[in-house]
């Protein structure tokens, strides 16, 4: 089963890598740099995930990168991968110094101070204005450099960059830290008991997943070339955690599947304009009810759909041989 898997996935990237040859500037390419952009920001808070916590302020971290990213760039004149690199050590340099504290809070209490935290720093980006320009925002962003000027430049850049990010998650969560890390999730206490240090593990998560995430504001910055405040804001983080919910959060493929889903439905929905909300709801609903472990959960319902068939088909050709037997 591992080489067709590993066949798919092989295929998949060779599509994405293709697609800027396949529709250079069109409808197709825009979604696909929309999705890659939005997986570095859903897988890197399904790190925060695995560790038992829901984060509602991973956007306005995204938004501490994409502003020091902006910055860096038009005030300090710095290159574009130092710009980047400072966006996404900016947001986990503040992961650091609230962590410890922070990621001591359980269950509820956990999301509503991150919500608020996530509205703190809303705040500071609008009313900070002679720095972030306020509600208003930042206009003329350049681009990251004139190699990535184009629409399939670009593209190819944020491709490299989910990649990378999926790549750096997928290897903590399948080696011995992942480990670890579940082992958190699933008995905290017993995992102290047995010396795992928790909060360390937490923090250095937590970390992780805010470089990542600012790597994607400063990246989301130079693709619209422009950066305000109304991009960072809780529905934003919400998003990223419906993205893990509905794709299924026990698995690094649920965040993936659940940003495809979640960025190509309401693109495919826009010809029912009064009524998007409404049908975008109701499919999300549905999803979840028939999957409530996630849209992952559909190829292993596949699969004993397939078994089921091939045992049915094997029982019906051995019942068919003993019927024209000697």
């Amino acid at each position: 089963m591992r080489s067709p898997g590993r066949i798919l996935i092989a295929g998949v990237v060779l599509l994405a890598v293709a697609l800027p040859i396949i529709d250079p500037k069109g409808f197709l390419l825009t979604v696909a740099t929309l999705i890659a952009l939005n997986l570095i920001g859903a897988t890197s808070l399904h790190l925060v995930i695995r560790t038992g916590h829901v984060s509602l302020a991973h956007a306005a971290f995204m938004g501490v990168g994409g502003y020091t990213a902006t910055l860096t760039l038009m005030k300090l004149g710095w290159p574009f991968p130092l710009n980047i690199l400072a966006g996404a050590l900016t947001p986990a340099l503040l992961a650091l110094l609230i962590g410890p504290v922070l990621l001591r809070l359980q269950g509820k209490y956990f999301v509503l101070v991150t919500f608020l935290l996530g509205e703190i720093l809303r705040l500071v980006f609008v009313q900070w204005a002679s720095v972030t320009g306020g509600a208003n925002g930042i206009f003329g962003v350049p681009p990251a450099a004139p190699i990535f000027a184009s629409p399939a430049g670009f593209y190819w850049l944020v491709l490299g960059a989910a990649l990378l990010c999926v790549a750096v998650v997928a290897r903590v969560l399948n080696g011995e830290t992942g480990r670890v890390i579940d082992s958190v999730r699933e008995g905290e206490r017993l995992a102290q008991c047995a010396g795992v240090p928790v909060l360390q593990v937490k923090v250095a998560a937590f970390v992780l997943a805010t470089a990542l995430v600012g790597v994607q504001g400063g990246l989301t910055a130079h693709y619209l070339q422009y950066i305000d405040p109304g991009a960072f804001t809780s529905v934003q983080s919400l998003g990223f955690v419906v993205m893990n919910v509905i794709g299924g959060m026990r698995s690094l493929l649920g965040p993936i599947i659940g940003v495809v889903f979640m960025v190509t439905m309401p693109e495919f929905l826009r010809g029912y304009v009064e009524m998007q909300q409404v049908m975008f709801g109701i499919i999300l609903i549905v999803v979840m009810a028939a999957f409530p472990g996630g849209l992952v959960e559909l190829a292993s319902h596949l699969r004993a759909v397939a078994g089921r068939y091939a045992d049915t088909a094997k029982s019906g050709g051995a019942r068919s041989e003993r019927a024209v037997g000697p």
